[in-house]
């Protein structure tokens, strides 16, 4: 069984980035939210994404 807790794909529909407003890419497999103009991936924990710009890992 994995500790991993799958969030509300309604919840992840109405999220934004943001930073430039723009939608968000789940992906399951790093359980991150992408936001590919501001090349920055938003973590998920808990099931809970972090919107937090300061917590958001830089993508190249």
């Amino acid at each position: 069984m994995s500790d991993e807790v799958t969030p509300d794909r309604r919840m992840l529909e109405a999220l934004v980035c943001p930073l430039t407003q723009a939608p968000l890419t789940y992906d399951a497999e790093t359980q991150e939210l992408i936001s590919k103009p501001a090349k920055l991936a938003f973590p998920i924990r808990g099931g809970i994404p972090v919107m937090l710009i300061d917590e958001a890992r830089r993508l190249e």
